[in-house]
């Protein structure tokens, strides 16, 4: 029994090999957005957020918090942050234009 290339459908027409490169492409893309999207869900959770709730006066679970610990952890998320984003700018930069 031979098993089908990814190139090939059913009715033995085949995918030219262009498309199975834009087929790569756009999962390299996708895989990109999705760490990009994770940088900004850190930047938000870790960095606005806390940066919100001390202009508005609101303290969180575990009550009234130093600002050196808002400042130290708002710069751990924000590091993180940029660490998916350049991972993300990593993954793009062997694409060609």
């Amino acid at each position: 029994m031979r098993l089908p290339f990814p190139s090939e459908r059913e009715g033995g027409d085949t995918i030219p090999r262009c498309a199975i490169g834009a087929v790569k492409t756009e999962r390299i893309k996708l895989t990109a957005a999705y760490l990009n999207t994770m940088a900004g869900g850190f930047f938000t959770a870790g960095v606005d957020a806390p940066i919100a709730a001390a202009v508005f006066g609101i303290s969180g679970p575990a009550g009234n918090l130093s600002a050196l610990t808002v400042t130290v952890g708002a710069l751990i998320f924000l590091a993180g942050s940029l660490a998916l984003h350049a991972a993300a700018r990593y993954i793009l930069k062997g694409l060609e234009p």
